[in-house]
């Protein structure tokens, strides 16, 4: 294998630090010298366009497609993501090689103690229908507005007024050294984003030598329940415009799965969870005919599968 390595990111201060991080731990697995590693920041559609909501301009494909490119142009040798924001059907030549253990799967609400101490009315800043919709169906008052960005361009439009509240991703205020921010909001009030809090790496399926070394990094568990959950995405025909929460958790005696669809407006959802005894695709498609079979018409409408 020829080093340097070169390891393809976003060029946000989170994706870089995610990179960072996955750099490391494959040094310290593989007893790497320090710069058999290199860092390649490609900046996406995403990044660039901030103005609009993800789904009105291409969906998740926008943080993906220019990594994607890279890998099949030989540019880079694999590529970091954060894994809720990686769309669910992939090309078929590139593989999910690996996943850093999960962090926290919170939201945090930055402005207010909790979803009930805000204030009539209030603005919330998000770019999330899966937020947007949890927060109307929690407080039907609330007034979700557009806040696209990273970390801290959505703290800088929260702090210049442009909202009276934001939901940030707890496992990225963490990483960025920002704990201290926000209030967490409990999982059983807002079910998180399928894998929210976990960093996936991907190579291309013919590359079989990165994969070997990135097996060597892979947190088992949080790879079987992000697969558990992009299966549930996948069983539903979901895309950037649904709102879907799902959480797929290991308590000590087996795994479950807990989903939720909404409606975007939040007045029609439907929740559930199933106990994952074997197969974990096959659990996931159950339970996401079970939402949809309960579901109301116009509610199940918003969903392909």
């Amino acid at each position: 294998m020829n080093q340097p390595l070169r390891l393809g990111t976003r060029g946000s201060p989170l994706a870089l630090r995610q990179a960072d991080m996955v750099a490391a731990s494959l040094i310290a697995a593989h007893g790497l010298a320090p710069d058999a590693i290199i860092i390649v920041p490609i900046r996406t559609s995403g990044d660039r366009i901030q103005d609009r909501a993800l789904a009105d301009i291409g969906g998740k494909a926008l943080w993906t497609k220019e990594l994607d490119r890279a890998l099949f142009d030989g540019a880079i040798d694999f590529a970091v993501h954060s894994m809720k924001d990686v769309e669910t059907i992939r090309p078929e030549a590139i593989v999910i090689a690996a996943m850093l253990k999960r962090a926290d799967v919170r939201d945090r609400l930055i402005g207010a103690e909790t979803v009930s101490a805000l204030a009539e009315g209030a603005r919330v800043g998000t770019s999330s229908p899966r937020r947007a919709a949890q927060l109307r169906r929690i407080r039907p008052d609330l007034h979700p507005i557009l806040f696209r960005g990273n970390v801290a361009t959505r703290l800088a439009k929260l702090a210049a007024g442009e909202a009276d509240a934001t939901l940030l991703a707890a496992a990225g205020l963490d990483r960025l050294g920002r704990p201290d921010i926000g209030h967490a909001v409990e999982t059983g009030e807002m079910l998180p984003a399928p894998a929210q809090g976990a960093v996936g790496i991907e190579t291309l399926g013919d590359r079989e030598d990165v994969r070997l070394l990135l097996a060597a990094i892979d947190h088992r568990e949080t790879s079987m329940a992000v697969m558990a959950e992009r299966a549930f995405l996948a069983a539903l025909g979901a895309d950037c415009r649904s709102p879907v929460a799902a959480l797929a958790e290991h308590d000590g005696a087996g795994w479950r799965l807990r989903a939720e669809i909404l409606s975007g407006d939040g007045r029609l959802y439907e929740t559930d969870n199933t106990v994952i005894a074997g197969d974990h695709v096959a659990a996931a498609g159950a339970l996401a005919r079970t939402l949809l079979d309960r579901a109301d018409p116009a509610l199940r409408a918003l969903f392909a599968g």
